[in-house]
């Protein structure tokens, strides 16, 4: 199968642009937003704009929930397609939407800077960002369904034929997902810290948490954590357990993605009074 990339950065205009770049490519099939896309019929799946919360649409977005990815996944076998157009923020937002759905690796990659202008991006965003509006690219009709009670509006693409003529080429819905009408919510980069403390806290090596950092893209986060080690323990198990646990929970409790999260052991203390003899039993109070 034949995997090809189209990036930009949010509200910058690819799902307006999605069809005509698929019919450019010679792709009959579309992922965007959670969308399986086949000539402007949804196929499979259901719009990540219907979620709650802008985090929410993001996991829904990659395919994070295993069944959601297998409904995909089988509509992908029935179908076969010969190639597939997959639109995200970032390489890394559609290399893990491809491995989500057991897909070749990219093979062409585009950007919305090689089918816009500066101007139409910029307009685009600004759309985005006032207005709180949505592309899908599929006509309204498709998806009155689903988003019964949103804003719809059908959006018709004309392309200049001939002087003062246009010849339409298809349809596109505009909606406004709840999360724009909800107001935004945030979870500092203090509060992480606080989880990961606490999970790090419960873990035999670990004294605590020396830094920490997180930065927030817009197809996740990624964190990175160094730590206070306990001398005695094997320090690389301590952190692959660290880094799996803090990954777990976090994911679980904020809906954040995580790109990515390294662990590093900064500083080294050791227990009050005599070395450890038997780590796994040390509960006493350490001080560096």
């Amino acid at each position: 199968m034949r995997v090809v990339s189209f990036i930009g950065p949010s509200g910058s205009g690819k799902s307006h642009r999605a069809a005509w770049v698929a019919r450019e490519k010679d792709i009959d099939f579309i992922i965007d937003d959670g969308l399986l896309i086949r000539n402007s019929q949804i196929i499979a799946g259901s719009s990540a704009k219907r979620e709650a919360t802008k985090i929410a649409s993001v996991r829904r977005a990659l395919f994070l929930d295993d069944k959601y990815a297998e409904e995909i996944k089988q509509a992908l076998r029935e179908h076969r397609p010969d190639a597939i157009l997959i639109l995200g923020t970032s390489e890394s937002m559609v290399d893990k939407i491809a491995e989500r759905l057991e897909l070749p690796a990219v093979n062409q990659k585009i950007d919305i800077t090689d089918v816009a202008s500066e101007y139409e991006i910029s307009q685009a965003i600004s759309t985005r960002k006032e207005k709180g509006k949505h592309v899908i690219p599929v006509p309204t009709f498709e998806i009155k369904k689903d988003f019964s009670g949103f804003i719809l509006d059908p959006l018709q693409i004309f392309r200049r034929h001939g002087k003062g003529t246009y010849q339409p080429i298809g349809e596109k819905s505009v909606v406004r997902p709840t999360f724009s009408y909800m107001g935004k919510y945030t979870i500092s980069d203090y509060a992480l810290r606080q989880l990961a403390l606490y999970v790090a806290a419960d873990i035999n090596g670990v004294a605590g948490i020396r830094s920490f950092s997180a930065e927030n893209l817009s197809d996740g986060v990624i964190i990175d954590i160094g730590l206070v080690m306990i001398y005695g323990y094997n320090i690389k198990k301590v952190l692959e357990e660290v880094q799996q646990k803090i990954a777990e929970t976090v994911e679980r409790l904020t809906a954040f993605n995580i790109i990515t999260l390294n662990v590093s052991a900064v500083s080294l203390i050791v227990p009050e009074g005599q070395p450890v003899k038997n780590p796994a039993s040390q509960t006493g109070s350490v001080s560096e």
